[in-house]
């Protein structure tokens, strides 16, 4: 073989190693962000079972405790809240409201013990505990992927195709300032 015909075709195999590196690095992007989609998605699908079984909860506890109507008011506008968030940012703080206000909803049942000891309310709350467990979950996850993500998108050679994909960094799901605060405890 001449010389020419064999640069030639070391030229044409580092031009694909090139393309195909570059496909590579590019579709490593997409894949990522694909799972923070799916990742949301799981989320949502947690949310949504949750919201779900607040109107359960709000009529149990409704036929207890008639004159906590602020409390009942709030539960239901925080679950309308959480159901018509529009993206992830506003489900996580959607999210967190409703968690405050559940919080005082199971306060005001501290005080009927008729509706601590209702089957129904007590089943109720084992399934909002263990739908919480899989939201927290769900969330931790949901980091994980737009931590992988953010590392694709910010270092080398993403950098160099995320600009082209119109990929930028994603923000993490996080507490807001208020919940972050440990409960002080006091003993009289």
């Amino acid at each position: 073989m001449a010389l020419g015909t064999i640069v030639a075709i070391v030229v044409l195999a580092a031009i694909a190693l090139f393309a195909l590196y570059v496909i590579s690095a590019r579709n490593r992007i997409i894949r990522f962000d694909n799972s923070i989609d799916n990742a949301w998605a799981q989320i949502d699908v947690q949310l949504k079972r949750r919201a779900d079984l607040i109107p359960n909860l709000v009529e149990t506890v409704k036929g207890y405790a008639a004159h906590e109507k602020g409390v009942l008011e709030g539960v239901t506008a925080a679950r309308a809240g959480l159901v018509n968030a529009k993206s992830p940012e506003e489900a996580n703080a959607a999210n967190n409201v409703l968690t405050q206000a559940l919080g005082r909803l199971f306060a005001v049942a501290e005080a009927y013990p008729q509706l601590k000891a209702n089957e129904n309310f007590l089943q109720l709350q084992d399934e909002l505990t263990h739908t919480e467990n899989k939201v927290s979950f769900a969330r931790q996850f949901y980091n994980d992927e737009v931590l992988r993500y953010n590392n694709a998108v910010t270092t080398f050679p993403g950098t160099l195709f995320a600009g082209s994909l119109g990929k930028t960094k994603r923000g993490m799901l996080e507490i807001p300032a208020p919940d972050r605060e440990v409960p002080k405890v006091k003993f009289s």
